[in-house]
């Protein structure tokens, strides 16, 4: 209950809405229509790995070129016709190649079960008790395309296991259950709550390196790893405070790490004046240490 009031104040103290253009969420919401809001957010949501400085004007460059609606245009998009958007693409790991894969994978998606959630959908009714099985489904059904008819076009494809990972192996899978997060909360402002077929209660905390120290420091998991049984934890405890919506802080958690309001290494002149000083155990235990003594100098004697 503690934890909750503090997580409650920090929502307070800042507003999601301040930091909504920082953060890739800001992308899908340029959309209306709820086949454009999810291809967007499944294309931002799997790039938006690195700084956001570097990937965001990618994403940007990506969606321009896809016109005024991405639905339309992956259920259009042929290798061939991916090559004028693709071609010289690079971002980090991924190449032109793995991006049209991804885009062709929702294009194929779409035509045949009408949306993403459908998709999604469709591996969450064959494993109604275990996310993990059915995000590795719903995957493995994006990377079903032709990868050869693609690579003839664009080269060789570099970084496909990262952008979509078949296995999808014991990883937080943070990009994922970031999207998820997008589509299923919501709409308030954030999230936009267009899934309506899957409840916020079903929702893995998307686990990065700034939700997971925050995570430690207020004793939601003794993990110290980015793994997936270490956001299953984290979002148990975070079920004792919201059951119905256990990720709702996880907006607030990580852009209070990303503003650098609570960096990697504590300084108490930041932990004084958190939110969350109450229930940290890093703030606490660094504000009751006594103050440096202060080094004098000693004048020396007139001889």
């Amino acid at each position: 209950m503690r934890l909750g009031r503090a997580l409650r104040t920090l929502e307070r103290r800042s507003p999601p809405r301040r930091r909504l253009t920082l953060d890739p969420v800001s992308f899908p919401h340029r959309y209306k229509h709820p086949r454009d809001v999810e291809v967007a957010g499944l294309l931002a949501a799997l790039l938006a790995y690195g700084r956001a400085d570097l990937f965001r004007p990618k994403i940007h460059l990506l969606l321009r070129g896809m016109g005024r609606s991405p639905a339309a245009f992956v259920r259009r998009l042929t290798p061939g016709r991916a090559r004028s958007l693709l071609s010289g693409f690079v971002y980090r790991f991924n190449v032109g190649a793995d991006v049209a894969v991804l885009l062709l994978g929702m294009g194929r998606m779409l035509r045949q079960t009408g949306s993403l959630e459908a998709g999604f959908r469709h591996g969450l009714d064959a494993h109604p008790t275990d996310l993990h099985a059915a995000l590795a489904t719903f995957v493995a059904a994006l990377r079903d395309v032709d990868v050869a008819a693609v690579e003839r076009v664009l080269g060789p494809v570099r970084g496909l296991g990262h952008l979509l990972p078949v296995p999808l192996g014991p990883g937080a899978a943070k990009r994922l259950h970031l999207y998820l997060r997008w589509m299923v909360r919501g709409p308030d402002g954030v999230d936009l709550g267009i899934w309506k077929s899957i409840p916020p209660a079903a929702l893995l905390v998307p686990l990065d390196t700034h939700v997971a120290r925050l995570s430690w420091r207020l004793g939601l998991t003794r993990r110290r790893t980015l793994g997936w049984r270490t956001a299953e934890e984290v979002t148990e405890n975070l079920r004792r405070i919201d059951a119905a919506d256990p990720v709702r802080f996880d907006f607030v958690l990580c852009h209070h790490g990303m503003s650098g309001a609570c960096p990697p290494r504590a300084r108490p002149e930041l932990c004084r004046v958190c939110a969350l000083h109450s229930e940290c155990r890093v703030g606490q235990r660094l504000t009751r240490l006594p103050p440096p003594l202060e080094v004098r100098r000693r004048a020396h004697p007139v001889r």
